[in-house]
């Protein structure tokens, strides 16, 4: 390909390997890509993990009860960006322990190991596109509780999902910070079990215990569709006695009646951006587009 391109070995080298360190004209990658095309080339991936010390692929752990649109999305875009420099992504589902994910570095040595959604939990500072009061879940728990807020409701309940997690934690503390920058009561927490029966129980004990909350925020969707369940099942119409939103738009609260009024998030740009990091190739001026209410009937 070096011959055939009238360039140095090493140019080819950088080029097909996409270096991000090396100045290399428009012209002279076109004509290397354009040598590998003519010539048939194809990477061997052995070879190249061997002189590399990793292979091409990079992993993400992602546990089962955080899937829904953002992390369908996120894993779009940080599969994109991904191939776009040449790696290849595998997805571990489930709960993971340092062994198991041991066993994944033995057998296959990946470039990285991403956990889901780390930069949107935690960010820098709290103020930039991870997990900060700009683009990430720090300013979407507020955008929630605004909402609520802004139509008149200030005693409102936190519904979360039975099993914890880091980022149930996370939104927990950043619903907290924001009910506090809105100057409204801290919030009631209620654990909304995937019973029926269970759920209904759940939430007419947090209402006669608190009689006077007005709005539930849920953790995602579903804890916000058992929410509206069980408040059917209690004689509660929504949302003239009681209002709900969701998170996370997982496509199934249109459907139902009242529709779900929720917070839809764009995740694309924070699964590039997780690649781009993973790679060692800064930002590149990713920014992610505002999360917004999806406006329907429950609120």
């Amino acid at each position: 390909m070096a011959a055939a391109s009238g360039v140095s070995r090493a140019t080819v080298s950088f080029v097909l390997n996409d270096d991000p360190h090396q100045t290399i004209s428009a012209a002279t990658r076109d004509r290397v890509k354009e040598a590998a095309r003519t010539l048939g080339y194809v990477p061997h991936g052995v070879a190249r993990a061997l002189r590399e010390g990793t292979s091409r692929v990079v992993v993400l752990n992602i546990d089962a009860d955080l899937e829904g649109r953002y992390s369908r999305s996120y894993i779009d875009g940080l599969d994109a960006e991904l191939a776009a420099h040449g790696f290849v992504l595998l997805v571990r589902h489930g709960h993971h322990t340092q062994a198991a994910t041991q066993q994944v570095l033995d057998a296959i040595a990946p470039r990285a190991v991403i956990r889901f959604g780390e930069t949107y939990l935690t960010g820098r500072g709290l103020d930039d596109m991870g997990g900060g009061w700009r683009d990430g879940l720090a300013a979407h728990a507020a955008l929630q509780l605004r909402y609520l807020v802004d139509r008149g409701h200030t005693r409102i309940a936190l519904a979360l999902s039975e099993r914890e997690s880091p980022l149930a934690s996370t939104r927990t503390k950043f619903a907290g910070l924001a009910a506090k920058d809105l100057g409204i009561p801290q919030l009631d927490c209620v654990i909304v079990p995937t019973e029926r029966s269970a759920c209904a129980e759940a939430v007419a004990e947090l209402l006669a215990c608190e009689p006077a909350v007005t709005a539930f925020a849920g953790f995602n969707d579903d804890v916000a569709l058992r929410v509206m369940t069980a408040l059917h099942d209690l004689g509660r119409h929504v949302p003239n006695d009681v209002a709900v939103i969701g998170f996370d738009d997982n496509g199934y609260g249109e459907y139902c009646s009242p529709a779900l009024t929720t917070v839809f998030v764009d995740a694309e740009a924070h699964g590039r951006l997780s690649a781009r990091l993973a790679l060692g190739l800064g930002e590149g001026g990713l920014r992610p587009p505002p999360a917004r209410v999806i406006v329907r009937e429950s609120v």
